[in-house]
């Protein structure tokens, strides 16, 4: 039977020691004091700073927590904050959505959404983020460090710049994070993910009764995993290669 990645505690406690340690600015000490007093957890610190508006800071964390993490548990703690919990993951688009202009954004940090169904969007500018909510949709995200997201049913997300990530939680949706040290995260019911080279994939697996049995993730190299590759998550928990 076949182990589920476990999301541990190593080097996640996230306390007032650790973030003075890191330099933290004095806004930022000030509030990570009111908000966590017996300090906290890596996600739930994440997203309390995101929700609060303080999207700086709450990368600020990423940069500092990811390089104490090993490989697999820096994969699996990214996957619960790009996609692991797809209510949240809804919710990160809707705020995409609301930053949105227009369907097509090329420049730097420009945002794009689509919510229709058959609805598409895209994003060629360095950080900048696409999302599909609509069934059938699609999301592309071109840039360094670009993401993509898709949450309608058979939705497809895609990420092909350097540390971009795709996140499909969708029925049937497929998530492509092709460039290096990306992240592939495809969480809905019979799903598919693929990344390129030194990147991961995060696979969940569903029962008919829409029950969570097994959720994955892996490097490529390990596990049997390839870069350039469609896989599922198959009922015994195991990666299985696939067509797209």
């Amino acid at each position: 039977m076949p182990v589920t990645t476990p999301i541990t505690a190593n080097s996640l406690d996230i306390t007032k020691e650790r973030v003075k340690e890191w330099s933290a600015c004095a806004g930022g000490y000030r509030w990570f004091l009111e908000q966590f007093p017996q300090g906290g957890q890596f996600v739930p610190v994440y997203r309390a700073l995101r929700a609060a508006g303080r999207a700086d800071d709450a990368n600020w964390l990423v940069g500092k927590i990811s390089p104490e993490l090993d490989p697999v548990l820096r994969v699996a703690q990214i996957a619960q904050v790009v996609g692991a919990d797809r209510e949240w993951v809804a919710e990160q688009v809707q705020e995409v959505i609301k930053a949105a202009d227009k369907d097509v954004a090329t420049g730097y940090k420009g945002h794009a959404a689509a919510t229709g169904d058959d609805g598409h969007a895209a994003a060629t500018g360095d950080d900048g983020h696409a999302a599909a909510t609509g069934n059938y949709g699609h999301a592309a995200a071109t840039g360094y460090k670009g993401h993509a997201a898709a949450t309608g049913y058979k939705g497809h997300a895609a990420a092909t710049g350097n540390y971009g990530h795709a996140a499909a939680t969708g029925y049937k949706g497929h998530a492509a994070a092709t460039g290096e040290h990306a992240i592939a995260a495809a969480l809905g019911t019979a799903s598919k993910a693929m990344t390129g080279e030194k990147g991961a994939i995060v696979l969940a697996h569903f029962n008919d009764d829409g029950e969570l049995i097994h959720i994955r993730a892996s490097k490529v190299g390990e596990n049997g995993v390839a870069a350039g590759k469609w896989y599922l998550l198959d009922a015994d928990g195991q990666f299985a290669e696939c067509e797209e």
